[in-house]
């Protein structure tokens, strides 16, 4: 029967198929005759038994992943970090995180549909009836749930096929000069992150770039296909995002080099806002990530510094075409914000920079905020502050003062022109940017964390202190205030 059904597998080949076969079958014999040549009929079987040979030797064969050695508790290690709980570091975790954790290659839909189909294993040891040493343990393969937890030396188990269906996530291709330019704006690298001066006009993500792609902009690639590519080092894990700039936007990014430290990042972040909705008193020395971006905006707050708390809520527009942001009363559909700020320095020609805290991270809080509750738009913002720029020109102060810049104008290796977009131009660039931000030392965290002294204060650890120069534009707009109010001063 076997070679009855290897027969009617060959005869039912695609090539044996186009050379024109005819069957007829019996109940007592099989019978062919065909037209094609028996060299055809013996080229279809060698490869018929080829591809079962390896079917059957696949069969069985298994990617056995690193033993499983207790995990360190994102979420627990986070509020430590910011004072907020005692819990235990050390955690088990499930299945399904630890094949994630040791395979970021693969999809995490092709992960979940292994489980689903109940083709992942554990390696469990069984006593045999002889005792219980080493020698009378024998191995034994036992299905594993997505979600069943795994205890330390658990071997988790994959089909040989995930090695063979999907390869590593693609990534953009970069010029040498391109690579070049990414890695200048590195300000801080170590084990767990990288930090970076983003620069103004780039998006962040994909999405941000294609939606910029539809608009006409013509940028090609977003800063997290960039970083993949030209930031990963030594690194299996390319940076993964952990906060986000707007697109105008400049200054300090942070990314997490390995899905530990990423997600420990995460925590940080998402415990700042949290903790500024349970605390009813702001304590601005145990503040554990300090975030302060300067701008440059219209007109003068009347209080040189304060602190704003208004809500804030997405508005949908033009039939979900678009949306915005804006000030809301307390309801269910808006979000607690709170921005410190406070006036650096005035300005004669009606300007003014200010040094803004968030102390929460919503969508666009900081130019809502200036430009719906100081009533001082963000130079540059023509989302929010459209009505100060619907008329406005650069005075004839600033066209008389010397820059010698404003014919140098080239595009960098991405095609980005940061020369331009000073005040001193029709169309100022965005003036925001975030100069300093202070963070805990995430490396040396997981150290202590890691080490045999679990008891470490965390209170303790040394933080990083990051700073950013300011984009061209804005550092042309700073020296041509200054250089105003010297020959204001001068006459």
């Amino acid at each position: 029967m076997g070679e009855v059904f290897l027969l009617r597998r060959v005869l039912r080949s695609p090539a044996t198929a186009a050379a024109g076969t005819t069957v007829f079958l019996d109940q007592k014999f099989f019978h062919a005759t065909t037209t094609t040549s028996s060299a055809t009929i013996k080229e279809e079987t060698q490869k018929f038994k080829e591809k079962e040979a390896g079917k059957k030797s696949n069969k069985g064969k298994w990617v056995t992943l690193p033993p499983f050695n207790t995990t360190i508790d994102s979420n627990s290690l986070g509020k430590r970090l910011i004072g907020k709980g005692n819990e235990p570091i050390e955690s088990n975790t499930t299945a399904i995180k630890w094949v994630l954790r040791c395979c970021p290659h693969l999809p995490r839909s092709l992960v979940q549909k292994l489980f689903r189909l109940r083709q992942v294993r554990r390696e469990c040891f069984k006593e045999g009836d002889s005792g219980h040493d080493s020698v009378s343990q024998e191995c034994q393969l036992e299905r594993v749930g997505a979600k069943n937890l795994i205890t330390k030396g658990d071997r988790i188990l994959l089909p040989i096929t995930v090695k063979e269906s999907h390869a590593k996530k693609h990534e953009c291709q970069c010029s040498e000069e391109e690579m070049s330019y990414i890695r200048s704006l590195e300000l801080y690298k170590d084990s767990a992150i990288i930090a970076i001066n983003k620069p103004p006009k780039l998006p962040v993500q994909v999405m941000d770039r294609d939606n910029i792609l539809q608009s006409g902009h013509g940028i090609k690639k977003s800063l997290d296909e960039l970083a993949a590519t030209c930031l990963r080092y030594e690194s299996n894990d390319p940076p993964r995002l952990v906060h986000r700039l707007d697109r105008d936007c400049s200054g300090i990014l942070v990314m997490g080099r390995t899905q530990t430290s990423t997600a420990l990042l995460h925590s940080i972040f998402r415990e700042k806002t949290i903790g500024m909705l349970d605390d009813k008193e702001i304590n601005w020395g145990n503040r554990t990530l300090q975030k302060r971006y300067l701008a440059l905006v219209f007109g003068l707050p009347r209080q040189l510094k304060g602190l704003i708390s208004a809500p804030l809520a997405k508005v949908v527009l033009d039939d979900g075409k678009s949306e915005r942001i804006t000030v809301a009363d307390r309801s269910s559909s808006s979000q607690h914000a709170v921005t410190e700020y406070r006036v650096i320095e005035t300005s004669t020609c009606g300007y003014t920079w200010l040094e803004l805290s968030p102390l929460t991270g919503r969508k666009h809080q900081l130019r809502v905020h200036c430009a719906e509750v100081l009533g001082t738009p963000i130079v540059g913002d023509y989302k929010y502050g459209w009505h100060a720029h619907r008329k406005w020109e650069p005075s004839p102060s600033m066209r008389s003062c010397p820059d010698k810049k404003l014919g140098e104008e080239k595009p960098n290796a991405l095609g980005l022109n940061l020369e331009c977009g000073s005040i001193a131009e029709k169309q100022p660039h965005l003036h925001l940017h975030c100069k300093q931000m202070i963070l805990p030392n995430i490396s040396m965290a997981f150290q202590h964390a890691s080490s045999p002294n679990s008891d470490y204060d965390f209170s303790k650890l040394e933080s990083l202190n990051l700073m950013a120069p300011l984009p061209s534009h804005m550092q042309r707009s700073w020296s041509l205030l200054h250089s105003l109010a010297k020959q204001a001063h001068c006459e």
